[in-house]
């Protein structure tokens, strides 16, 4: 474990936290000495790997199946996270879907979908977690550079849901704040995960958008929450942060 752990004592939940970013997340959180919960949906033997993983450094972690279009699995997780490590003190809210259709032949339920999974779940998780939370609770939804900038076609759904975080995340810091729980934002661009991989059929045109040509990686995006979780975070609330490397410069 990290003899630096800035999270010593308190407990996590991912949402989404079986792979790709969240998985880095959830480890990032253990290294940092919180006990974490995370949910996953399909991904089975990576979420158990990755407990496993985690309890066999000596760290704490529960793998929770939850779908995150599922109001009671996401207030359930919520509460067997509580319940299993005596508490609540960190929400990251990571689940994500990504449906790029042109505009005349998007369906409607990947419509619903993406607002369930990116919106819905976010409010029902924060709402939850909050009736667990003490003093220096910490919310921390995961977003995306495309609610400053979406540079191609087909993807206006998936921008729109994540502009939707920017409203929530103020306005869930004026409702929180005054139990002295922050709630923020993380933008991140372009990640290098299994989604969207930094070899795929787009990574040439996404890089060209980047003032970085590179992919980010997982546990850049990872440092980023851990750093919004701890101690040194207390006074940012209500703000979308982005790290994209200048994608939306």
């Amino acid at each position: 474990m990290n003899a630096h752990a800035n999270l010593t004592g308190k407990v996590a939940l991912v949402q989404g936290g079986s792979r790709g970013i969240g998985a880095a997340i959830v480890e990032r959180l253990a290294r940092e000495g919180a006990a974490v919960g995370f949910t996953y949906v399909s991904s089975e033997v990576n979420a158990l790997e990755l407990q496993d993983s985690i309890i066999a450094n000596g760290g704490k972690a529960l793998a929770i199946r939850a779908d995150s279009a599922d109001e009671k699995a996401i207030r359930q997780a919520v509460q067997r996270t509580a319940e299993a490590f005596g508490g609540l003190d960190i929400l990251v809210n990571n689940a994500g879907v990504l449906a790029v259709a042109p505009l005349n032949e998007f369906k409607l339920e990947d419509l619903d979908r993406t607002l369930a999974i990116n919106v819905r779940s976010v409010f029902i998780a924060s709402q939850e977690a909050a009736r667990h939370m003490n003093e220096d609770g910490r919310i921390i939804n995961i977003g995306s550079t495309n609610a400053e900038r979406m540079p191609f076609a087909g993807g206006s759904v998936y921008a729109m849901s994540k502009s939707a975080l920017v409203g929530l995340t103020k306005g869930l810091a004026r409702d929180l704040g005054p139990q002295g729980i922050t709630v923020n934002n993380v933008q991140p661009g372009p990640v290098d995960t299994d989604m969207n991989p930094d070899h795929g059929d787009f990574a040439q045109t996404l890089k060209g958008f980047m003032a970085l040509p590179r992919y980010g990686k997982s546990e850049e995006i990872a440092s980023f929450v851990a750093y919004l979780a701890g101690p040194e975070a207390a006074y940012i609330t209500g703000a979308s942060l982005t790290i994209d490397g200048g994608f939306s410069a």
